[in-house]
């Protein structure tokens, strides 16, 4: 699907995607440097910046909507040389993250910023899969159904971003 995506196009994401912010990254690349196995495979995954709030009853997930994708770049370029598909978050790339995006054939989307009751109702599933003593910040497994979303960043080399 990759690569028939292009800077611009709006699409609805079905399927999982793995919350991870700044503290649960750091963690993720500690047990890439110790050879150590991490909590969901990077093949193919989508990461979703975000740390949501508690849910409501009857709900998957409370507010989980995307943060600044800035703060993740000094991790992303490995995590997409090691098969990340996707990253989703709000806010501009750095040029190595842009680089690696194409090189990997990845796609970087954004989110809406301040919607995150808007992308709780396409959540349909959501657990703690590891560092749960980071709270809100801890790594979830999401199971989304047409999750709103646009190109930002594509395998083309298009940014909307960056002339």
């Amino acid at each position: 699907m990759v690569p028939q995506l292009h800077v611009g196009d709006q699409i609805l994401l079905t399927g999982i995607l793995y919350t991870a912010r700044d503290a649960a990254h750091k963690r993720l690349m500690a047990l890439l440097d110790a050879g150590e196995p991490l909590p969901f495979p990077l093949e193919d995954s989508v990461i979703y910046y975000c740390g949501s709030t508690p849910p409501p009853p009857g709900t998957a997930i409370g507010a989980c909507g995307p943060t600044t994708s800035s703060r993740m770049d000094p991790y992303t370029p490995r995590l997409y040389g090691l098969g990340v598909c996707a990253t989703v978050g709000k806010g501009e790339r750095d040029a190595a993250t842009c680089a690696a995006i194409r090189q990997y054939g990845g796609i970087y989307l954004c989110a809406i910023g301040g919607a995150g009751a808007l992308v709780a109702r396409h959540v349909r599933d959501s657990r703690i899969i590891a560092f749960e003593d980071l709270g809100c910040e801890a790594i979830k497994q999401l199971t989304v159904e047409e999750l709103p979303l646009f190109v930002a960043v594509d395998c083309h080399g298009g940014t909307l971003f960056h002339k």
